[in-house]
């Protein structure tokens, strides 16, 4: 296997790495998503049945204090991991144009694999 080869089988793995954090970044907001609605029914829900939803007053329900609490600390992870998806996109981004560099790069030498597109294809 020739060195060029080498360097494009590593840039396609970067990508494919770097799609499957994306992809998993992804599954995890949503997910976070989904707990804190589900948080906000049983907020909800507690508040309705104790009749009292100011959260200052002595009697508001302490499962619904607790939940509020869960579900703001999913919402403060979730703007964390929207952060980390967007700085995850940027090098998804930049390992893509390396690729294309490094996949260039190989066609440009005659060393290129006839296949190289259609693998490229496949990966993304």
């Amino acid at each position: 296997m020739k060195p060029r080869e080498n360097l494009v089988r590593l840039k396609q793995f970067q990508v494919n790495e770097k799609r499957r954090r994306m992809a998993q970044l992804d599954s995890m907001i949503a997910e976070f998503d989904r707990m804190a609605a589900e948080l906000d029914a049983q907020i909800t829900s507690e508040e309705t049945k104790a009749g009292i939803t100011d959260l200052n007053h002595f009697a508001y329900p302490t499962f619904a204090k607790a939940a509020r609490l869960r579900r703001d600390n999913l919402r403060t992870s979730q703007a964390e991991l929207i952060e980390q998806r967007k700085s995850a996109e940027a090098e998804l981004t930049e390992a893509e144009a390396e690729l294309a560099k490094a996949e260039a790069l190989e066609n440009r030498d005659g060393r290129g694999r006839p296949d190289a597109a259609a693998s490229r294809a496949m990966t993304g």
